[in-house]
């Protein structure tokens, strides 16, 4: 895993917070926040909303120790971050954030309740409506369906690959870089709020930084294994219950799988925050960090 002193804030009184990326994102897609985060100040705000951040590598990105034995999914992850910020002196009590496989690892551990974990805050929330919800979708609820739907039968390809035959696919993004670029810009592509044209909104170094995160530490097989192992343990564990701990939710319009208030509020015990943005999309910390940052503020500023 790769953690960075940068993420200590000036502010002794910050409170430690925990973020996780997903794919084919990296700890990279966070470093426009981290400076309003860690020193509010000296981006023109309040010290009492600074954080201490800690931003840790999914096991099989970037530079972090690819697993050597399976099991590596989305619940160990979780368990093994309680015990990273217990070790790291955080334990008594912090927070955590995330989006894409980052808010699978965040919601499990909310639902874990590890010692000191004070809440969480979700770019994305991963749900399946239920009956009665379709039933009764509002105009714009029924447009988040329509999205949902579009990405499960159009742009679902790479997730499904990555989730049965990950081997497969690994030899070619191991052994082409234009291929791994390929595969991963198709996403920034796909599930970004920019029409289909990432730089756009994204700049072209940092989709670039992106990638070699997966080309150099040849992270592009082993990270996408986690699908393998994230899948398998969602389908064994069913739908989830209600997320216990106080929460909040950030939706960006170009997200694909997005959810209203009111479904969110089915859906988590104590739901503190919930907003929509104006633009952005999958890629949220990268496409409208100002947003997110200020989301994750207003969150936990109702919860130290």
């Amino acid at each position: 895993m790769v953690l960075d002193e940068i993420g200590c804030s000036p502010h002794p009184d910050a409170l430690p917070l925990l973020m996780t990326h997903g794919w084919p994102g990296s700890i990279l897609e966070f470093r426009k926040m981290i400076g309003p985060l860690t020193d509010p100040v000296a981006h023109g705000g309040e010290a009492s909303d600074a954080f201490h951040l800690v931003i840790p590598a999914l096991p099989g990105f970037g530079f972090s120790d690819k697993p050597r034995s399976t099991g590596w999914g989305v619940s160990k992850t979780a368990a093994a971050w309680a015990q990273l910020m217990d070790r790291l002196g955080y334990g008594q009590r912090w927070a955590a954030q995330g989006g894409d496989w980052g808010a699978a690892v965040t919601t499990a551990l909310g639902h874990m309740r590890p010692p000191g974990l004070i809440g969480i805050h979700l770019n994305m929330v991963m749900y399946q409506a239920t009956e009665a919800e379709i039933a009764q979708a509002t105009p714009e609820e029924q447009r988040m369906l329509a999205d949902a739907q579009r990405y499960d039968r159009e742009l679902s390809g790479y997730m499904k690959v990555h989730s049965t035959r990950p081997q497969s696919v690994g030899f070619a993004l191991s052994d082409s870089p234009v291929g791994l670029a390929a595969w991963v810009y198709a996403l920034f592509q796909d599930a970004s709020d920019s029409g289909g044209e990432p730089e756009q909104v994204i700049e072209l170094d940092a989709l670039i930084d992106d990638i070699m995160l997966y080309w150099l530490p040849n992270a592009g097989p082993s990270s996408i294994r986690f699908y393998w192992e994230g899948m398998r343990e969602m389908h064994k564990q069913g739908p989830a219950p209600a997320m216990p701990v106080p929460a909040g939710v950030s939706m960006f319009p170009g997200e694909l799988l997005r959810l209203s208030r009111r479904w969110a509020q089915a859906r988590f015990d104590d739901l503190r925050f919930f907003a929509e943005a104006e633009h952005g999309g999958h890629f949220a910390a990268m496409e409208n960090p100002t947003t997110l940052t200020e989301h994750v503020r207003e969150t936990f500023r109702l919860l130290r």
